[in-house]
């Protein structure tokens, strides 16, 4: 069972401090580019050539396979962990598509992660009967822990189920995490998913809260929405929740103001991001560009579906009938106290992707960097802020091999990071070019010192150290 804490402003006290020693550096004094200089230097961004970032990236060695699964620069180890198969604790396998996850608490040098795995499919949920939603479903997560002073994966158990295309969500200052569903439909209609036509018992569409320990209470947060989540983020002084909505073509942008901070069981506001000047922001900008917002409230956030004709666009559409802004495919978002970072997949003039970065100080959107085309970034998906000033972005794009990059809070400095290389004969039972697999889920332990991410296909978790250096990720 999910447990709240006593104290939720001291939770979101303690994760401002957390965030102001990332913004330290983790000790290497490295201070965060302040508000003015992001607006100065995003105009710059576009036109900025790749940065060396860490050197030439080569074939490195998994520590638990002893395959070259990643290309990494010089000095950078790993170890694979949480493999798809892998059994858990309560006996059964690990369910595949791992994509979304995050650090949700640490106690000495172990790390607790939950990882989200984006099945689409009705062939029964997994894990204890008491984290499952709908028996039917097969999506979820699994909770794992890292130990960084040894370097070894420790235990992993499976904590929700029942849900569908668990796709990413966030880390919550009260250390949980917050699973996204990335299907709408509602029960007792039948849907197609992957393992075919099926009639499932509840509605889809929603947000889940998971503990560090133990098992999800498996109940949707309804007033966070029923739409196609992406990611979510809490801002950490206020509590308010942001989150991404991955819908093809057209999106939105949106918050849930709580009724009281850490405690999203009890209920709050949805909204969404309206731009006074222009509703389309797909297209047609150019970096540094900022514009002057506002929010609009979604009366009925639970209606997913429209009942007009049964699309699963219900919650944006009233948003858009209020002029809220227009983007496309929103993917990963985090927070910090003075700005919101986001993405946008296929926006851009090239569709290659955008990112964006909403303040809440003064209500102001800006466009902080825009791809030209698909050598130089393409398809920017989940991402995270790093202890020492930059950020990670995990690529998910139709590209023959995915990627990692480096990229400044500014938008400057873009480089590639790692390369997946996975290409395997038999290892762990699969065989196969899985280099195309998309990246997901990458997060830092608080030190710093060790870099998660997962390997969407087919399934797995590496853990990254290294020689990392202030200023880069």
């Amino acid at each position: 069972m999910s447990r709240l804490p006593d104290d939720p402003a001291r939770a979101l006290a303690a994760r401002r401090r957390f965030l102001s020693l990332g913004a330290r550096g983790a000790g290497l004094g490295l201070a965060l580019s302040p508000l003015g200089r992001l607006f100065a230097a995003a105009g710059e961004a576009g036109a900025r050539a790749a940065a060396p970032g860490y050197g030439p990236l080569r074939p490195t060695l998994d520590e638990t396979t002893r395959q070259p699964l990643l290309q990494l620069p010089e000095g950078f180890r790993y170890r694979s962990f949480g493999w798809t198969g892998e059994v858990l604790a309560d006996g059964t396998p690990t369910p595949p598509a791992h994509d979304g996850m995050g650090v949700v608490r640490a106690r000495g040098s172990v790390v607790t992660l939950v990882r989200n795995h984006e099945v689409v499919r009705a062939d029964g949920a997994f894990g204890p009967s008491a984290s499952h939603y709908d028996p039917a479903c097969s999506g979820g997560t699994v909770t794992l822990a890292f130990d960084t002073a040894r370097g070894e994966p420790l235990a992993a158990h499976a904590s929700l189920s029942g849900t569908l295309q668990n796709c990413a969500g966030g880390v919550t200052p009260w250390n949980t995490w917050l699973s996204c569903e990335e299907w709408v439909s509602r029960a007792d209609q039948p849907v197609l998913v992957k393992s075919g036509e099926a009639v499932l018992r509840r509605d889809h569409g929603f947000v889940f809260e998971v503990p560090a320990q133990g098992l999800s209470r498996a109940e949707p947060l309804p007033d966070l929405g029923q739409f196609k989540h992406e990611a979510a983020t809490v801002h950490p002084s206020s509590g308010a929740v942001y989150l991404t909505e991955d819908a093809y073509e057209i999106a939105g942008f949106y918050r849930c103001l709580p009724q009281v901070p850490g405690e999203l069981v009890r209920g709050g506001r949805l909204q969404m991001l309206r731009v006074k000047s222009r509703e389309e922001l797909r297209r047609g900008l150019r970096a540094g560009q900022r514009f002057a917002a506002d929010w609009v409230d979604i009366e009925q956030p639970a209606r997913g579906v429209d009942p007009a004709d049964g699309e699963p666009r219900g919650v944006q559409r009233q948003g858009f009938a209020q002029g809220a802004a227009r983007f496309t495919r929103l993917e990963g978002v985090i927070a910090t106290d003075h700005e919101i970072f986001f993405t946008s997949t296929d926006g851009g003039d090239a569709a290659c992707g955008q990112l964006w970065a909403y303040l809440p100080g003064s209500d102001e959107l800006l466009l902080v960097y825009e791809s030209p085309d698909p050598a130089t970034l393409d398809y920017p998906d989940n991402i995270v802020l790093s202890p020492r000033g930059g950020m990670l972005i995990c690529q998910d794009s139709k590209l023959d091999t995915q990627r990692l990059y480096g990229i400044g809070r500014d938008g400057g400095g873009l480089f590639e990071f790692a390369r997946n290389n996975v290409q395997l004969d038999g290892v762990r039972g699969f065989s196969g070019d899985f280099r195309d697999a998309e990246w997901a889920g990458g997060c830092f332990s608080p030190d710093g010192q060790w870099l998660f991410a997962n390997v969407y296909t087919p399934g797995f978790t590496v853990a990254i150290t290294g020689p990392w250096r202030a200023g880069l990720i």
